[in-house]
């Protein structure tokens, strides 16, 4: 029987804000001011004031990412509103964002007058305890990113009632910024194109791809489900390409690529779902702190709501989905022992991938296994550590080269591979080069969905009509960047590459010509919570903890030692999945 108790509020959270201390003169009106954002493009508000305070604040245009900047815009206006004033907290996981909408509030204010009494840094909020929230549901999963709503969608689709507790202010993790490219053996798309692949192919790349540490049962769950994954997300009425493409270390083309950019798609055929479904309850700014094992009736996710302490009952199950610890230094350098200090360098992980999940699993009992398998990438922002501002589209049509404008690894090797002969150059610092045939047009998108004028006109990358002309712009030797590039092209047309590398495309002689600078960052923890095939939890003697099960980036059975590129959407879908399922039946 079915059952889902809704929230009891025992006790609400008040918050007042003093404001500031000295009152603000105005010419009354509406008045238009912009900030650059995310990508470097205005947001634009139009602000409405009268003699003393500010009364409306509307967003005009924006360009910043749906999904992960929605609570940005929904809170900033109205905290700067209800505090007169412009010192309020920006919104974790939207700080670019935040920031854009406070500063085009500024520039539109300035025009009424005097603004310095909105920067007094006066603004309070007093905030008066509350006492605990009880909820209910059959499935209590921790973690709104990819795995945790595919196992709600899942759980829900099995007739649980379903409750996701989420830290952050906005659903999405990791999977909301990536490149979104799902990794599947799909004989639909790969015979018409010409493409050899196997079930059998893509288990031994990913095993073997991460040195044999990828438990086999679960790295075999992985390949088998990754396709009726596919089907699975549009049935949800999710949109794929039909061309697959190779993803950065995915070392095969089956990569699918969504229609919509970044992991937009995904989440907007989970919450289709939910938003018509109300057995599935997701409430964000809630942070799980523990979980409380009984044997006998629900298990408990304790945590931390804005209004106060919450206590989710989970009478059924509880999924762990809350991700890896890329964003978490500490634990990093804790457990790090492949790399040089990862201390200093930046991550593309979101800011919620601080490992929470792992540490709570391991206070009840859960095995962590393979920790010190951390991922880096080649294809870090030099400034951000981010993905976005990558001319990245399809690893078989590029090449890299350093500072003197020379090739220096397989572009199709594995990331660990790549990243290690990234150390190696001058300053860790890399050009990647691209061409016409990838980018057709100055308006073509990247997987992260800008274009390559955006990227130019952001100082993020060059572009000339000859590689002479490129080389200039890049300030490394023509002489080297031209042999570079003729000897690429020559391994195209079949002669032997000289860093032995087999995946190609395209020739690299199709103007315009492109390069954006790269460097190393931290991208995926492969290590974290041990599970089965059944994405049960596993303790330390390798048996389920009960009623605990886990999915994504927060467990560590599926990638070895290094993850293939586009093998993550299909390990959150799969596992997620059959978490959500596994979950709903006990």
């Amino acid at each position: 029987m079915k059952r889902f108790i809704p929230i009891i509020l025992i006790s609400l959270l008040v918050v007042s804000f003093t404001g500031c201390g000295s009152k603000s003169s105005f010419e009354a009106g509406t008045y238009r001011g912009g900030a650059p954002g995310i990508y470097g493009k205005d947001v634009v508000v139009d602000v409405t004031v009268d003699k003393n305070s500010i009364k409306e604040i509307s967003i005009i245009e924006n360009h910043e990412t749906p999904g992960l900047s929605d609570a940005a815009f929904e809170r900033i206006p109205a905290a700067i509103i209800k505090a007169q004033s412009l010192d309020v907290d920006t919104v974790g996981g939207a700080t670019i964002s935040s920031g854009a909408i406070i500063g085009a509030v500024a520039a539109a204010v300035e025009q009424a007058g005097d603004i310095s009494a909105l920067s007094s840094g006066n603004a309070e909020a007093d905030a008066v305890s509350a006492a605990t929230e009880i909820i209910s549901a059959d499935v209590v999963i921790i973690g709104a990113g990819g795995a945790g709503l595919a196992a709600a969608v899942s759980a829900s689709q099995n007739g649980a009632s379903v409750i996701v507790l989420e830290k952050m202010p906005q659903i999405g993790g990791n999977t909301m910024i990536s490149g979104s490219g799902y990794n599947a053996v799909d004989p639909d798309r790969h015979i018409p194109q010409g493409i050899e692949d196997s079930l059998d192919l893509h288990y031994e790349q990913t095993l073997t791809g991460g040195d044999n540490l990828g438990e086999p049962e679960v790295v075999r769950a992985l390949v088998d489900n990754a396709y009726p994954g596919i089907q699975w997300l549009e049935s949800l009425g999710m949109e794929f390409e039909d061309k697959l493409f190779t993803v950065l270390g995915g070392l095969w083309p089956r990569a699918h690529k969504p229609v919509k950019p970044l992991g937009i798609g995904y989440f907007d055929a989970y919450m289709e779902y939910i938003d018509g479904n109300d057995s599935v309850t997701v409430l964000t700014d809630t942070r799980a702190t523990d979980i409380h094992l009984y044997d006998e009736g629900p298990q408990v996710v304790a945590a931390q709501g804005l209004n106060g302490p919450v206590t989710a009952q989970a009478e059924k199950a509880v999924i762990i989905a809350s991700g890896g610890f890329g964003n978490n230094v500490e634990m990093r350098d804790r457990f790090n022992s492949q790399w040089p200090s990862l201390t200093n360098l930046k991550s593309t992980n979101h800011p919620g991938a601080t490992g929470d999940g792992i540490a709570m699993a391991e206070k009840i009992g859960a095995a962590l296994y393979n920790m010190e398998s951390i991922q880096l990438l080649p294809l870090g922002d030099p400034q951000s550590g981010s993905l976005s501002g990558s001319l990245a589209l399809n690893a078989r049509n590029r090449i890299f080269v350093n500072l003197e404008g020379n090739r220096f690894v397989d572009e199709g090797e594995r990331r660990d591979v790549m990243t290690e002969a990234l150390l190696e150059q001058e300053d860790n610092f890399m050009w990647m080069i691209v061409d016409g045939n990838s980018f057709p047009s100055t308006d073509s998108k990247t997987n992260f969905n800008e274009t390559p004028a955006q990227l130019v006109e952001q100082g993020k990358a060059v572009m000339a009509d000859t590689l002479e002309e490129l080389a200039e712009k890049m300030g490394v030797d023509a002489g080297n960047l031209t042999a570079a590039v003729k000897n690429f092209n020559a391994a195209v047309d079949g002669a032997a590459d000289p860093f032995g590398r087999t995946l190609f495309d395209k020739r690299l002689d199709t103007p315009p010509f492109y390069a954006g600078g790269r460097v190393p960052t931290v991208h995926h923890t492969m290590g974290g919570i041990r599970i089965n095939s059944q994405a049960q939890v596993l303790d330390t003697k390798g048996n389920p903890v009960p009623r605990i099960y886990a999915a994504g980036e927060t467990t560590g059975s599926v990638h070895g030692s290094n993850r293939l590129g586009g093998n993550a959407l299909a390990d959150i879908n799969v596992f997620g999945r059959i978490a959500g399922e596994n979950a709903a039946a006990e």
